[in-house]
């Protein structure tokens, strides 16, 4: 399909108001950005609708004229399933003013929320009444929660809170044709036919916009300890995990593993940073506890875990966080990880996840997959090793052309993913698919999961407007 003709946008935008309807390209520009810079986006028209009438007005439009939707959030995903192509025949809507939060039930502890709220933002609003919404990004300043949704974010807590997808309850949804599904239910238990929330939780906005969601939020904790560890090994790092999960339980909301080379990177590009520790060590581990009950309880966790891993030989060394601006400076080291990637030239990047007794001999197999296919290139593994989920990304060399390197993106990407799948893996454990992985799950995913996918697309979306060439 061509670009659009000025009277289909002019109908498009009447709906909206012109005010809400973007054409000049300075305007549009930054919804056409993404993040990793990988995609050329074009568009005639940005939506940004203020109800969810709206949006259904939109997207019947849109399947009467056969005119490509693409939905999007706060533009931080990292797969490129928020932007338009380059063709310029897409129109993007943007949810950024569907942005109420509808209700906080502290009985039934949920919150409905539309979908361009802030994550943010929907974090103080459940502090404000004593509760916690535990999704936790390094983006939440700007990320917003019908993205989260549609990429089934999962963050640093999934460890004890699930992702995205365990945290929702019900949705709100226009589908393709204009018709809303109507699902805002707060049922902790219904088992009443298929459950269809689910199909649009994850899809990436391939079967309909979400425009609301019900969500699980909890009893904020009473006390938390953030610790730090230097260990030796990935075998080291797993065994206190496995000693962290016994003494704690529940209790343990974070389990984040660093390799040395991340962190030297976090460090260089965060000012005024400190390494947690003296000694120089291969790998660290970042240690959340959570407590119901005091702070005293989650330091007597933390001194329980850190003191017998030293005992047992699987601690090198350890400190534990003294106040909350320590602890929080601990986790900026984390979360910084990937900014500070940029400064070190060109990247190629995984969002993986293995077993979780797997991840050793993952981490091992790996980097003499990533020597061969590029000698020098320099590993920035790191990520939820709780869950099993790495962000195992490869820095290029230093001194070499990164022109160069990007051009082996797909050899390196082949040759970490085969392992992967190997192990019994996924090659997307929380980024998602959109364009990046696309092909890629097409040719290695099984044919009669492709095929039930391709059915459910043709389904909901049978004029196949939605976020085309997404996905599947």
């Amino acid at each position: 399909m061509s670009a659009l003709d000025q009277s289909l946008l002019d109908r498009f935008a009447d709906i909206v108001g012109p005010a809400h309807a973007l054409r000049d390209a300075n305007d549009i520009a930054p919804y056409l950005r993404e993040t990793r810079g990988l995609w050329p986006a074009r568009s005639s028209l940005v939506l940004k609708p203020g109800s969810v009438e709206e949006v259904s007005r939109i997207l019947k439009l849109a399947t009467e004229t056969r005119t490509p939707v693409v939905p999007q959030g706060g533009n931080t995903g990292l797969v490129g399933g928020q932007v338009p192509h380059a063709a310029g025949n897409e129109i993007v809507v943007s949810l950024s003013r569907l942005n109420r939060i509808r209700e906080i039930d502290t009985l039934s502890n949920t919150v409905t929320a539309e979908a361009g709220v802030v994550l943010e933002a929907l974090h103080r609003a459940v502090e404000a009444v004593d509760r916690l919404y535990p999704l936790s990004l390094a983006s939440q300043g700007s990320c917003e929660i019908g993205g989260n949704l549609s990429s089934n974010a999962g963050g640093t807590a999934v460890l004890s809170y699930g992702n995205t997808r365990e945290l929702c309850l019900g949705v709100e949804v226009v589908l393709p044709t204009g018709e809303v599904f109507d699902d805002l239910r707060k049922l902790k238990k219904d088992n009443t036919g298929y459950d269809l929330k689910n199909l649009f939780v994850g899809a990436e906005g391939t079967l309909g916009i979400i425009t609301a969601a019900v969500l699980k939020i909890f009893p904020r904790p009473r006390g938390r300890e953030v610790g730090w560890a230097g260990v030796s090994s990935p075998e080291a790092a797993l065994s206190l995990f496995g000693l962290a999960s016994e003494r704690a339980g529940a209790n343990l909301t974070g389990f984040e593993l660093i390799g040395r080379t991340p962190l030297d990177f976090s460090l260089a590009l965060t000012p005024d940073a400190r390494p947690p520790l003296s000694g120089d060590w291969p790998w660290h581990v970042l240690v959340d506890i959570s407590s119901g009950r005091s702070q005293e309880d989650a330091r007597a966790l933390m001194e329980t875990i850190l003191s017998d891993g030293l005992e047992k030989g699987v601690v090198g060394d350890a400190a534990i966080s003294e106040s909350i601006a320590q602890g929080n400076a601990f986790w900026a080291l984390r979360e910084n990880i990937s900014d500070a990637q940029k400064p070190e030239g060109g990247s190629i990047k995984h969002d993986i996840s293995v077993p979780v007794a797997s991840i050793s001999q993952f981490i091992t197999r790996a980097a003499v997959a990533v020597e061969s296919v590029c000698p020098g290139a320099r590993v920035v593994c790191f990520g939820h090793m709780g869950d099993g989920n790495l962000h195992y990304n490869v820095s290029q060399p230093r001194g070499m052309d990164k022109d160069a390197f990007l051009d082996l993106y797909r050899p390196m990407n082949k040759a970490v993913h085969d392992i992967v799948r190997d192990l019994n893996g996924s090659i997307s454990a929380e980024h998602g698919i959109g364009q990046l992985k696309r092909d890629e799950l097409l040719a290695t995913a099984p044919p009669v999961g492709i095929d039930l996918m391709r059915r459910v697309k043709a389904a909901f979306d049978p004029a196949g407007i939605m976020n085309p060439g997404k996905v599947i």
